[in-house]
């Protein structure tokens, strides 16, 4: 099992905040002979649909020196989790949780905005110091 991020415990505490279940940590994907660890899973209740959201979210704190290289790691692992999770729990839909700090001085260029819109990748940026979700990018 992977080691946690950095940033697991601050992402884990913001979802509870807004009202969200955490269902799994880390929540286990396997397909065939592929067994994979998304860092958490959880759920929300829609209590104008009786029913309820289900989410899993892999953190990433890309703190090494080199971003590229770093999103090309987390863009390959979260290409891997959500075809895996079409498979074996398509109503769950996949995160990448960063923090604010990424997002704002990384996120926002445009190439990085090409890539996350090319791969349809869907964001939650993260207020770390006080455990708050400041954004749901789908």
């Amino acid at each position: 099992m992977p080691a946690k991020d950095l940033y697991h415990d601050a992402v884990k505490q913001a979802l509870i905040k807004e009202g969200w279940t955490i269902t799994a940590d880390p929540y286990t994907v396997e397909y065939e002979e592929f067994k994979v660890f998304v860092d958490l899973a959880a759920e929300c209740s829609l209590a104008a649909e009786r029913g309820s959201q289900k989410i899993a979210v892999e953190i990433k704190t890309f703190l090494r020196p080199s971003f590229v290289r770093e999103l090309e790691n987390a863009l390959g692992q979260y290409i891997l989790y959500r075809n895996l999770l079409s498979v074996t729990d398509p109503e769950r839909e996949l995160y990448l949780a960063v923090s604010d700090r990424i997002y704002n001085n990384f996120f926002l260029k445009k190439a990085s905005q090409f890539i996350v819109n090319q791969n349809q990748i869907s964001i939650l940026v993260v207020e770390i110091q006080s455990e708050v979700i400041s954004q749901w990018i789908r």
